[in-house]
């Protein structure tokens, strides 16, 4: 059984696994390892079943399907590489990535159309290959071959769902096209909409720019955009792809005649629908008007630690008197790296005029080592001079509750404007990054025009 064969053949059995977990969750070890021999022909030992299918010696998984070609395969790594993550059978996302760097020291980076996203470094350990995606916690697993890597994309405490992927080295397309002509230039500025049968359609704007078959894209929607989206239309068909070391995101659809675009937005679980109209005047509501006090509130209170266990809140001595920024977000959130990216450096150049920033991260765990371990990395990575503070679990609702104060919490990053009088000036819901644009532009221009205006009051 080949490479591929294995890895659909396991997707296949986990899938069988995951309708029949009754089953799963009551039969012993012995008789699944034997439903994973004869389903895979592999030899995996089976451990326990829970909702997300079955769970599987990670490491032994790895080694068992993702074999090298033959002994002493192990391939120099450094070079241009595609890889594919598996969804399922049939349904494939490209991404490209690139290692390089000084010798004993080699770093990736991962492209998405203009963007060269810096993931850190990588371990080579004889034929396997880590690439912490320490941005996110997760990391890429690999076995190498001649010329290709097999593994799988998972968090980095093997906790969760493990995505299988592939690369091979010295190939730079991201998507394969035939020879059909597009059928029309796409290029634009869109109003998109994604139904909901429960609640009301999610809005947002849809940036496209085709040159030839190439096209690049992000998607705007008041929590904020879906960054860097690079791919091809061949014929009236397009396919977009993202990944950064957070969950890969895939977009395809058709173009009608009429110039209307129906697609998919396509997660591992679950595919969203949505419908897209040419506007050159599309935008979302007022990112500003969406988050705001509650009535006979004035001022924003909290009282959080920092990783060191030292407690901060608005009303302390260090901010008085000054304006203070607080934005809400955590570091597993794409969109609040691209905050922190233009904060960051921001503040060191601003600071001296008498502005203080705190970061209020809520986290996938709240266990004191992981939050110190995550804090510490995006500080870090983002060079961050101002206060950040942890406020708890990453869930919109435990969000809301920890800040009383607040109408609602709609978006992870959210960010809160108070004036040197302690009192909130303006929310800003949501952040538009560097991909959209004349968007960004307009947020930094409108950003440093409130800041302005309250230092001088």
């Amino acid at each position: 059984m080949n490479h591929i064969s294995r890895v659909l053949s396991l997707l296949g059995f986990c899938f069988v696994i995951s309708v029949t977990t009754s089953f799963a969750r009551h039969s012993p070890p012995p008789v699944m390892n034997q439903m994973v021999e004869q389903s895979t022909g592999l030899n995996i030992p089976f451990l326990a079943s829970n909702n997300y299918a079955l769970i599987v010696a990670a490491d032994s998984l790895i080694s068992n399907t993702f074999q090298p070609a033959s002994p002493g395969a192990a391939v120099a790594v450094a070079g241009k590489w595609r890889g594919v993550f598996i969804y399922k059978p049939g349904v494939e996302v490209p991404f490209n990535f690139e290692i390089a760097g000084k010798e004993g020291q080699p770093k990736v980076y991962l492209i998405n159309g203009e963007e060269r996203f810096d993931a850190g470094s990588l371990r080579v350990i004889g034929d396997s290959v880590i690439v912490p995606l320490d941005q996110f916690d997760n990391e890429l697993a690999f076995k190498t071959g001649i010329n290709t890597m097999e593994g799988v994309f998972r968090r980095q405490d093997k906790t969760g769902t493990a995505i299988p992927v592939v690369a091979q080295k010295g190939v730079s397309y991201r998507f394969k096209t035939s020879t059909k002509t597009p059928t029309a230039d796409i290029s634009g500025t869109y109003d998109v909409v994604f139904p909901r049968k429960d609640t009301k359609n999610d809005s947002a704007v849809g940036l496209f720019k085709q040159v030839g078959n190439r096209v690049s894209a992000t998607i705007l929607r008041v929590t904020g955009d879906s960054r860097y989206l690079d791919g091809v239309i061949d014929g009236n068909r397009f396919y977009l792809s993202s990944f950064i070391g957070s969950s890969p995101s895939y977009y395809t659809g058709i173009v009608s005649a009429d110039g209307k675009i129906q697609g998919e937005s396509v997660g591992l679980k679950a595919a969203q629908p949505f419908v897209a109209f040419a506007n050159e005047s599309a935008s979302l509501p007022d990112a500003y008007s969406l988050t705001f006090l509650k009535t006979g509130y004035r001022k924003f209170d909290f009282s959080f630690p920092t990783p060191d266990g030292k407690r901060l809140s608005p009303g302390d001595d260090k901010y008085k008197n000054k304006v203070l920024i607080v934005t809400i977000g955590g570091t597993w959130c794409p969109n609040c790296m691209d905050e922190a990216n233009f904060l960051a450096p921001w503040y060191k150049a601003n600071k001296n005029r008498g502005v203080e920033v705190i970061a209020i991260h809520y986290e996938r765990q709240d266990d004191p080592a992981f939050v110190n371990k995550v804090l510490t990395r995006f500080k870090t990575k983002f060079d961050i001079q101002y206060d950040i503070v942890f406020g708890g679990l990453s869930d919109k609702q435990a969000v809301a509750a920890s800040l009383p104060s607040l109408n609602n919490f709609l978006s992870f990053p959210t960010t809160i404007f108070i004036d040197k009088q302690g009192n909130v000036a303006k929310i800003h819901t949501g952040f538009t990054g560097p991909a959209t644009g004349k968007f960004y532009d307009q947020f930094k221009a409108d950003f440093n025009a409130e800041v302005d205006e309250l230092l001088g009051k």
